[in-house]
């Protein structure tokens, strides 16, 4: 947008929050439909439908139009994520769900990794090859998954016996999970920073190089693969999930914290380093204690407000986070980011109990 169609930095910024707010939609419309035709076919449907709007997002010059195709990719494509949550809790056995979201969330991490760098290549060779490019790879991973799973039987049809409370009511209407839901929101505009903000602050206050920035980057994607499984496997032997939610976020809230003492190198590594422990123990089993409290016919409901709230977060956090660090510095922001995490520690910690009925260790669940 800023290169090739000559937008301001601005205005394209403003295209962008449309992808945001098709994102919402999606997700909330995703979880809502998957409830009743089934995970199959919004996930087929969405990658397939894919398609064609990746063709179509080259043909658009204008801020307006470009903000239109771009608000009807991201509605399309983002209906693919709580359907692909649901997907999870059915194939997965039952004692596996959470080592079952960690898996998939190192796929997506291999594809964070991969994807900025092909990127990168294939827009220099024409930023219109780079869409045709999506169009395919979408279209491979729709024929790829609707051949592998057309006839596929679920090995955990039913929802997982828990102390999590099934419900047979909207999301929306669930109380307990609506606080649940705000306290994974609170967490995502703080972590989300990793996206963004983060980014600009070892550029403008490290003095890191882009060569640098790419390196703790690509390091905390190889830290998450390597070891995620393993230390999910800890922690469902060793903690309840209100204890690993706790540890996990306020790991991460130290980690933020610990950018405003020092700006060297090694310092940033291991602040890299502790978020991506607790990003480990955190983002996995919100999924968990997602799938848990909801029920049998209302599960992508529950899915899709969850990834309202990753979503919301994608709007919010880069202006919230830029504001702050341009008005009063950024040794405010990683201050007051690792503040605002130990409240969600804190909250998760005392929400979690709320949601259960006993006291069952979370490998129990």
């Amino acid at each position: 947008m800023t290169d090739h169609l000559g937008f301001s930095l601005k205005n394209a910024g403003l295209v962008l929050s449309f992808y945001g707010i098709g994102s919402v939609i999606g997700s909330w419309f995703g979880g809502m439909i998957t409830d009743k035709i089934g995970e199959f076919k919004v996930q087929s449907m969405s990658l397939i439908l894919s398609v064609p709007m990746f063709c179509l997002i080259p043909l658009f010059k204008t801020e307006s139009g470009l903000a239109l195709i771009i608000f009807l990719q991201s509605t399309i494509s983002e209906a693919f994520r709580p359907a692909n949550s649901v997907a999870i809790t059915k194939y997965a056995r039952s004692k596996n769900i959470t080592r079952s979201f960690s898996l998939n969330r190192m796929a997506v991490n291999l594809g964070f990794s991969i994807g900025p760098a092909l990127g990168g290549i294939l827009s220099a060779i024409s930023y219109n090859f780079l869409f045709y490019s999506n169009a395919l790879g979408a279209l491979l991973a729709g024929i790829t998954y609707i051949w592998f799973f057309k006839n596929r039987k679920y090995k955990n049809p039913d929802p997982p016996k828990a102390d999590l409370l099934p419900q047979s009511i909207s999301p929306y209407k669930d109380g307990k999970f609506l606080l649940f839901s705000l306290t994974c929101l609170l967490f995502s505009v703080c972590f989300f920073q990793i996206l963004n903000t983060l980014t600009i602050f070892y550029k403008q206050k490290a003095h890191l190089s882009q060569q640098e920035i790419g390196y703790i980057l690509g390091y905390s994607g190889f830290i998450i693969v390597i070891l995620e499984m393993l230390l999910v496997q800890i922690a469902e032997k060793s903690f309840r999930l209100k204890q690993i939610l706790f540890l996990g976020t306020f790991l991460c809230g130290i980690s933020f914290a610990m950018l405003g003492l020092n700006h060297s190198l090694w310092f940033l590594i291991l602040s890299m380093t502790i978020l991506c422990i607790g990003e480990i123990w955190t983002l996995p089993f919100m999924s968990t204690v997602t799938a848990l409290r909801s029920g049998t016919n209302n599960k992508g409901a529950y899915m899709g407000m969850l990834g309202i709230g990753f979503s919301l977060s994608f709007i919010v956090t880069p202006y919230l986070g830029t504001l702050i660090a341009q008005k009063f510095g950024f040794i405010t922001l990683w201050y007051g980011t690792g503040i605002l995490m130990v409240i969600a520690a804190i909250s998760f910690y005392y929400i979690i109990p709320w949601m259960t009925k006993d006291n069952l260790n979370s490998s129990e669940q």
